[in-house]
């Protein structure tokens, strides 16, 4: 057994406003996400462990999705058309998690990345405005816009619950554990 690959991840701040605190827990959990995924083949990022179908490959792809989904495209409007969208299968829920499947390691994070730099100039132009995490989206859900502290915290979640997978997965496809 080893240790994943190191990736820099900068602890969160301990003392800050909320907006540094809670993007400073988005980042964390991004780079998580990285680290655990870091020094694989495709064929690896593509392994199932049973009896789930999840896969490593499917949850970059699935936080891609996610990042741009709540941030560009609710919060924003759509501000920047991903580059995955026009293969978007709206009929398929797991879409992300599957289509993952034999798309190299360089793309899945080249689509991480492009969501999370877009995601990043979205959160600071707003962060830059009035009403700062208490922006409302362009976007409505279940009818109401959402307020850019809301989908801050769930995506802080999203990667949260994610790497908790990321872990087991890693840890099965070749023993590298870490925190």
């Amino acid at each position: 057994m080893g240790t994943a690959h190191h990736v820099d991840r900068i602890d969160p701040p301990v003392a800050a406003d909320e907006a540094r605190t809670l993007l400073g827990f988005l980042d964390y959990q991004r780079a998580t996400l990285r680290w655990k995924c870091m020094g694989l083949s495709a064929s690896q990022l593509g392994t199932p462990v049973a009896p789930t179908t999840l896969t490593l490959g499917g949850l970059l792809k699935h936080l891609a999705v996610v990042e741009a989904g709540w941030v560009n495209q609710t919060f924003a409007g759509g501000i920047v058309k991903p580059s995955w969208f026009d293969e978007l299968d709206h009929d398929d829920p797991d879409w992300s998690f599957t289509s993952a499947a034999g798309v190299s390691p360089e793309q899945l994070f080249a689509w991480l990345d492009e969501s999370i730099a877009v995601s990043d100039r979205v959160i600071a132009d707003a962060l830059a405005g009035p009403d700062g995490l208490g922006s409302l989206s362009v976007g409505v859900e279940d009818g109401r816009p959402i307020s850019l502290r809301w989908i801050i915290c769930h995506l802080i979640e999203e990667y949260a619950r994610h790497n908790g997978h990321a872990d087991l997965l890693r840890e099965a496809i070749d023993g590298s554990t870490g925190e």
